[in-house]
């Protein structure tokens, strides 16, 4: 793969600099270790001191602690990191129960994290704005895409988020910002990330069957560290320059979920 980054490349990555959000664990963590191999000034921005010490220590990133969900940090951090890679990865395990159980506070706390979280950042990358050339991507889902009857209103938080990165990418059109806004949709469910888990634990539970068994249904696994090698792709190859959104899966790797507007 490292071969393949330096023979055609849209975007040299060593000295770039990258914010990831919730990038202290998780996918986010996998996609920090992928950017600092390759040479990238990253900084983590998440709300645990103790992860964010961690990483700090382990990988050299700069890390910040702050509510994503503040308006007035996103634009401050943005400000002053000045990335030409930005990485919404930040958001809150669902509240797994059926409709009928769910209250609106447990309904609706994806709204009220991951999509109040991306609107601040989306907007704060516009209106600072990152410099021509940056890329923004925006974490989604695949429950974006096939719903998640289990997840209240994860799905359609998830979803709000592509469509928020289609906003975002037609006004830096419009304004000749040259800042590329993109959404990555993992396609299958991922041990070992707080979503993953506890999605997995309520579908097995209420299907009967064990955690193996339901996870072999996605096919071969992708693992945080996979994530961030696929985060390289989309970042790096040509072909993935102009696409709106790609599916990211363990079996098939990176692949177009919609292409660029006509």
């Amino acid at each position: 793969m490292r071969k393949r980054e330096e023979e055609a490349t849209i975007m040299k990555l060593e000295n770039q600099r990258a914010v990831v959000t919730g990038g202290s664990r998780g996918l986010g963590l996998g996609a920090v270790e992928a950017l600092v191999d390759r040479g990238v000034k990253v900084t983590v921005v998440a709300r645990t001191a103790g992860d964010l010490e961690a990483v700090g220590g382990r990988l050299g990133v700069a890390t910040i602690a702050a509510d994503v969900t503040d308006r007035e940090a996103a634009a401050k951090i943005l400000a002053e990191a000045r990335p030409t890679i930005l990485l919404l990865n930040a958001g809150a395990p669902p509240a797994m129960a059926p409709l009928d159980e769910h209250s609106w506070e447990s309904f609706s706390n994806t709204w009220e994290t991951d999509v109040k979280a991306g609107l601040h950042w989306l907007q704060a990358a516009i209106s600072t704005p990152l410099e021509a050339g940056s890329r923004v991507l925006v974490g989604s889902s695949g429950a974006a895409v096939n719903g998640s009857p289990m997840s209240g209103g994860y799905a359609g938080a998830k979803r709000m988020l592509w469509i928020m990165a289609n906003y975002a990418e037609r006004l830096s059109a419009e304004r000749n910002l040259g800042i590329r806004f993109q959404t990555v949709v993992p396609r299958q469910m991922i041990a070992g990330t707080g979503v993953g888990d506890a999605a997995s634990s309520a579908y097995c539970a209420k299907l009967g069957t064990s955690l193996d068994k339901y996870m072999e249904r996605f096919g071969a696994p992708m693992p945080p560290r996979q994530f961030g090698e696929y985060i390289i792709s989309v970042l790096t190859r040509p072909e993935f320059e102009t696409p709106r959104a790609f599916n990211l899966k363990g079996d098939d790797g990176v692949t177009i979920l919609e292409d660029a507007a006509a």
